[in-house]
């Protein structure tokens, strides 16, 4: 069983840590929300999250980094199921945002991730949708699509392919 840490190395872990992680994790929290901003408020809470749990982290049998980012995930699907973020998904299409709001997250949603989403096809982005904003497990995206769980591999890696390049020649522009 490990000993709690003191104040003194507790900040030391927690300084080791952020080094060793931040850049991965909000390069993570990042690719799934499309804000950088945003990541690193996740990633920030991640960290404050650490320190809090210092003890029963250091004491986990598993690693440091896979709570980590197991603790950024979560933050990031947190973050998506609150009302301002959430969309309605109904039969695997994306609902846009509703118009009038002041809601910053909204107006950018509406200007790169909507005509971002709307550049792939209606089963890549089923698939997305399912996969990330309704956080379903392959088997369970594949029951609902009707499609075998290899298909939804195919088409989650070939949406998430064309949505860097388009992100990336928007980028450019």
């Amino acid at each position: 069983m490990a000993t709690p840490p003191t104040e003194a190395t507790g900040s030391e872990l927690l300084g080791l840590i952020m080094r060793e992680h931040r850049h991965g994790l909000v390069a993570y929290a990042e690719r799934m929300l499309g804000d950088r901003g945003l990541a690193e408020d996740v990633v920030q809470e991640t960290m404050i999250r650490a320190w809090r749990n210092m003890d029963r982290l250091l004491g986990t049998e598993g690693s440091v980094k896979g709570w980590l980012f197991t603790v950024t995930r979560h933050l990031v699907v947190d973050w998506v199921r609150k009302p301002h973020a959430r969309r309605e998904v109904v039969g695997g299409t994306y609902n846009e945002p509703s118009s009038g709001t002041d809601d910053v997250e909204a107006v950018h949603h509406a200007m790169v991730a909507r005509p971002t989403l709307r550049r792939l096809s209606p089963e890549h982005r089923a698939v997305l949708v399912h996969l990330y904003l309704c956080d379903r497990t392959i088997k369970e995206t594949a029951a609902i699509l009707g499609i075998p769980a290899g298909t939804v591999k195919s088409r989650q890696h070939n949406a998430l392919r064309k949505l860097r390049e388009a992100l990336h020649v928007d980028a450019v522009a």
